[in-house]
């Protein structure tokens, strides 16, 4: 149902593959709630996704944009405004990727040019972005920018391997850089942990099916689906929490703070 939240306000989409993906779910929401905006992911990325469906559902222009290229990001935010009309009110920052997991590399045995490389793409992209839209001005005061995170940048969870390094540093990125957007032009930054969600990213780390289950009988209102986020994201970009900066935001069906569940205690 459409509310409107998003009424007049543009925006960027990162990181929309498939109609598995969170980013995805997050257009298709944004656009119900009266949002304009385009759609972004690496050129390499676009030749084995969906996007220019997606395109075509949300009537949106799709920019090729390897987020860790600071020439493609400043051509990214400038036809965007071009395009939109003006400046953006809202980022999503859906990005990650790490060959150590998809080579099933343990944590203990991490090949390290690999992992500059998964970090490269999963965290420092995040401050690119952030970077070169504020060089260029290319948000609107009370602006609002999200990226999507893992509880495993706080606890320790086997497979998840150098992603949890990555998304450590995506948060810390958030904090960071919402400090000086928050004082100078009132933009907030956040991040919100999901539920572990069956993307295409996700199925690649082993275990996955194993960590969604667990999740599952810890939460005491159960895994948060990728609909579920794309609204609350939706809602992160709205007026609605306009003083809400520089937080991550767990949203994982109260899994962050349940230390143990009925349903795990009856296996054990």
């Amino acid at each position: 149902m459409s509310n409107n939240l998003l009424a007049g306000k543009r925006g960027i989409i990162f990181g929309a593959l498939d109609e598995n993906s969170i980013a995805w779910k997050v257009a298709l929401e944004a656009k119900s709630q009266g949002a304009v905006f385009t759609l972004t992911n690496a050129p390499v990325a676009m030749r084995f996704g969906e996007i220019k469906k997606l395109g075509e559902i949300c009537n949106a222009e799709i920019i090729p944009a390897d987020a860790t290229s600071m020439p493609d990001l400043e051509n990214l935010f400038t036809k965007s405004m071009e395009i939109l009309g003006g400046k953006v009110d809202f980022i999503l920052h859906s990005i990650g990727m790490s060959i150590n997991v998809r080579k099933g590399l343990p944590y203990t045995e991490l090949n390290y040019d690999y992992f500059l490389k998964a970090m490269d793409i999963s965290a420092l992209s995040f401050h690119r972005v952030i970077q070169t839209a504020r060089k260029l001005d290319a948000i609107n005061d009370w602006g609002s920018i999200v990226a999507l995170t893992y509880i495993a940048a706080q606890r320790a969870f086997p497979g998840y391997s150098d992603m949890a390094d990555n998304k450590a540093a995506l948060e810390s990125i958030a904090r960071s850089f919402g400090y000086y957007l928050g004082k100078e032009k009132k933009i907030r930054i956040n991040t919100i942990s999901q539920s572990p969600t069956a993307t295409t990213a996700g199925a690649g780390i082993k275990g996955f099916d194993k960590f969604t289950s667990y999740a599952a009988k810890v939460s005491p209102l159960g895994n948060a689906t990728a609909e579920d986020c794309a609204r609350y994201t939706v809602m992160m970009f709205s007026d609605m929490t306009k003083m809400v900066t520089m937080q991550n935001l767990f949203h994982d069906g109260g899994f962050s703070n349940t230390g143990v569940s009925e349903d795990i205690l009856d296996l054990v």
